[in-house]
């Protein structure tokens, strides 16, 4: 089947070629599209039609500071999982309203840091409700649920149920009302999660049924967080649709309504779309440095190692890969399987395995689609390979750095001689 190219047909580059902006920024280079990347923050904007709804945007996913504050600028809000990230949305203009601490297993010092912050914090077991209690007598607080189901791509995204680290179980309420009213806590939120990746409406409405039912055991709630884990179509190339949003948004809106009637008090929705927001709004340029057989295997050799992009060996995650050859792309239907890796020192340092790709040679460039969400957040210096630069296309097409390249003389900073 001949290749064809999403990034061309969304417009991803703006006139951009990929040999330029590695010429210009290095390899690797992550590339962000401002114009996807705000589109997308309002299409999670408008997924409820109700008035005190808003998205959480996921700082966990991408934490650059220059994308967060168009999110703000969308109107997002954010969650945070620790107190560095609490600091960087701050940076990025949020107030501390518009910020939403869910840690986990975490000390009183960063308790007392979201307290100090005035950020409305969550917390996930009964011990750290306790502790946060003795920090913060008469405080506000929420909680998150576990609802007993989960979902996602892989058992490592999984964040409900039995088998999942995250959440107090519906049968320890009790045990939160004796916490709660030991230390004069207001219990004003409750939050949940059930994984990533879910592509169709159904499971997440499901779970967002269940959970009101739960949340209805709570009479002064203010906050209702029903989580994430939007799904986005990895399989692009091959025709994978899309989450049915507009599904999605009616059912969605309609259950919370009825609960709204029901509850007898409006209250704030939030949900955390997750990946949805950034992961198409960025890509990773990289250089293949060198093609070779062993046995019966065509190894791809590039500079794109799991220090740059994690997901493919620690989810098995699928990217799709566009290949270009003198800054085109490469429009064939001739393909064969080879298997594309970096230039870490291990073994599993793959990227893609037995993929059919169209001929590659060395000097090529390889652009992996959909590496704005847990890419760059993930990549680590590991070998002593300084982490890459990230650069932003304007809504104009002009291309500009907003994270520069590591370097080694970064890395000898935190040393004390």
């Amino acid at each position: 089947m001949k290749t064809q190219s999403y990034l061309a047909s969304s417009g991803f580059f703006a006139g951009n070629r990929p040999d330029d902006l590695i010429a210009q920024f290095g390899s690797p280079l992550y590339v962000y599209s401002e114009a996807i990347f705000r589109q997308r923050c309002r299409d999670m904007q408008q997924l409820v039609d109700y008035e005190h709804f808003t998205a959480n945007y996921s700082i966990k996913a991408n934490s650059n500071l220059h994308l967060l504050a168009i999110a703000r600028e969308e109107g997002m809000y954010a969650d945070a999982m620790s107190p560095g990230e609490i600091l960087f949305l701050e940076k990025a203009g949020f107030k501390p309203e518009q910020i939403f601490f869910v840690p986990n297993n975490v000390s009183a010092e960063e308790l007392q840091f979201a307290i100090d912050h005035k950020v409305l914090t969550s917390l996930d077991s009964l011990a750290q409700l306790d502790l946060y209690g003795q920090l913060n007598p008469g405080g506000r607080v929420a909680i998150r649920i576990n609802p007993g189901v989960g979902a996602g791509h892989h058992e490592k995204v999984v964040t409900g149920g039995k088998k999942t680290k995250f959440g107090i179980s519906m049968d320890q309420v009790a045990q939160v009302h004796e916490i709660l009213n030991r230390h004069h806590l207001h219990l004003v939120g409750v939050n949940q999660h059930i994984g990533s990746l879910f592509m169709e409406p159904h499971p997440y409405l499901e779970a967002a049924r269940h959970f009101l039912s739960l949340a209805e055991q709570f009479p002064e709630l203010e906050l209702i967080d029903f989580g994430g884990g939007f799904g986005i179509p990895y399989h692009k190339l091959e025709g994978q649709p899309r989450l049915d949003l507009e599904t999605l948004r009616h059912e969605l809106t309609k259950l919370i309504r009825e609960f709204v009637a029901r509850y007898g008090r409006p209250v704030h929705f939030k949900s955390e779309p997750g990946r949805y927001v950034v992961a198409e709004s960025g890509v990773l340029l990289g250089t293949v440095h060198a093609v070779k057989q062993n046995d019966a295997t065509t190894f791809v050799g590039t500079d794109l190692g799991f220090n740059v992009l994690a997901r493919p060996m620690v989810y098995d995650s699928w990217h799709d890969i566009e290949v270009y050859h003198g800054g085109q792309l490469v429009e064939t239907e001739q393909t064969s399987p080879v298997t594309v890796v970096g230039n870490i020192c291990e073994s599993g340092d793959i990227l893609a395995k037995h993929r059919d790709l169209p001929g590659i040679t060395e000097g090529d460039i390889l652009c992996i689609l959909d590496a704005g969400a847990y890419g760059y957040s993930m990549s680590s210096s590991y070998n002593n390979r300084p982490r890459p630069a990230e650069i932003l296309i304007s809504e104009t097409g002009v291309a500009r750095l907003i994270r520069r390249r590591e370097t080694i003389e970064d890395l000898f900073r935190l040393f004390e001689f």
